[in-house]
């Protein structure tokens, strides 16, 4: 662990050094540099590059976002470059290395810290600060960009944002007479309630294969309300009452869900829900679409996963999707105009609903779309909600992505086979974080 801020680094070069020939020809655009010099304000017209960081899936909708800019700012053109996500990390850190860095692009939040540890993106707070947008963001989201960019500065505008939602059927909660899984206690008696092997019935299907870390922390600090993820240098995530909620939260497995979900990711995890003999799925808001194809809109119901008994709501932070100035563009003024744009209400409103997902801005979140969406809307309640405590993950440490799949996936599902404790998993999981932490802390 103690080189792997190298390791990454190196890999990175290796990547740009690789593949920057190939790539260099598409991504340059009239107002793009590559790394070079601190870019310039620029005229505030002529044209832009936009790289968009989920390419295919999101071509449309920034074509219309795009076409609608170019209307209000006829002097300003914007070349777009639709980049699909599982390359889009690697074509920045190319460009970076190579040149040809676009004026403006999306980056999430799992990706904020290496492309900004480079040097390549422009702090955004006095921007922001003299801005139409300025207020009219979620602080929640600005909060979780602050922290995945590695501390107080601001590198990434977000646009959207995820949710973690609790689906439920609220045909069978009905029928066995019970309420709605608001807290977790209630969660917890209907995960058992509802549970019949004899009929193939269980009240709760468990995420053990791909992506099973991120969902069980937000059950194991959703039940603690431990609010933060470092106590000073060294994480909480093993702590005595972490330890306790999770060895609750992994009991349910082949209790009250499906053996199989030890292996299932997301895809196989919402297939086996959308069949109709489990009560509850936890998982974001990307799956309403399919639950409703396959279930009907009376049969289920979306909300923000479950409190304390107090009300009490404390969930951990989901990438955040937004929009970043490069610091080597030569029109910043121009590109500032898109990203203000592309956040303004009502083009906000309009990528979310197409994208399915959470505006960042407010007013945004306020329009008649999200209010017949229920799950959405109450996701957008809990995510701007002042009472919401947000348990930061370290997306800024190089390594979170490592630590968080490939470390300790394998080690979930030994915890949900009964061949490693609660205690031994969060123990492990923590010292790596805290390896990770005085690594990262060593270099900045």
């Amino acid at each position: 662990m103690k080189s792997s801020i190298h390791r990454s680094r190196r890999a990175a070069t290796a990547v740009a050094l690789g593949s920057v020939l190939a790539l260099t020809a598409t991504a340059c655009g009239d107002g793009s540099g590559g790394t070079g010099g601190k870019g310039d304000e620029g005229s505030g017209k002529g044209t832009i590059t936009f790289w968009d960081n989920n390419g295919g899936v999101r071509t449309d909708i920034w074509k219309q976002v795009i076409a609608d800019f170019e209307q209000k700012y006829p002097d300003i053109k914007v070349k777009y470059v639709g980049i699909p996500a599982a390359g889009a990390q690697s074509k920045y850190d190319t460009a970076i290395q190579g040149g040809g860095l676009p004026d403006v692009g999306g980056v999430g939040t799992a990706m904020l810290a290496e492309v900004g540890a480079q040097g390549a993106l422009e702090p955004l707070d006095s921007r922001l600060q003299k801005s139409s947008l300025n207020g009219k963001l979620s602080q929640n989201l600005i909060d979780v960009s602050k922290s995945a960019g590695g501390g107080d500065t601001l590198y990434q505008v977000p646009t959207s944002a995820n949710n973690g939602t609790l689906w439920y059927r609220t045909d069978m909660f009905k029928k066995a007479g019970l309420d709605a899984p608001t807290t977790w206690s209630k969660f917890y008696a209907a995960a058992d309630k509802l549970t019949n092997k004899g009929k193939n019935q269980f009240g709760f299907t468990i995420r053990g294969g791909e992506g099973a870390i991120a969902p069980a922390l937000d059950a194991v600090y959703g039940q603690t309300g431990i609010t933060s993820f470092w106590n000073g240098d060294k994480t909480t995530v093993n702590d005595p009452k972490n330890v306790a909620a999770l060895e609750k939260y992994v009991a349910l497995y082949k209790k009250d869900t499906p053996s199989a979900d030890v292996n299932n990711d997301f895809t196989k995890m919402v297939a086996q829900w959308d069949s109709g003999t489990i009560g509850m799925l936890s998982h974001n808001l990307g799956s309403y679409q399919d639950h409703l194809k396959a279930l009907g809109k009376d049969k289920f119901r979306g909300i923000p996963n479950p409190t304390l008994d107090d009300g009490t709501r404390v969930q951990v932070s989901n990438p955040v999707d937004g929009l970043s100035l490069f610091k080597s563009s030569k029109n910043k003024a121009a590109a500032w105009k898109f990203i203000e744009f592309a956040v303004s209400a009502a083009e906000n409103s309009k990528f979310n609903e197409s994208a399915g997902q959470v505006p960042a801005n407010t007013d945004a979140a306020k329009d008649a779309w999200i209010q017949q969406a229920e799950p959405t809307k109450l996701a957008a309640e809990a995510l701007n909600g002042g009472d919401t405590k947000i348990v930061q993950l370290p997306y800024y440490l190089p390594d979170w992505n490592t630590i968080s799949k490939a470390d300790n996936e394998p080690n979930f599902q030994k915890l949900l086979l009964g061949k490693m404790s609660a205690k031994e998993f969060l123990d492990t999981l923590a010292d790596q974080l805290n390896k990770a932490q005085a690594d990262w802390k060593s270099h900045h």
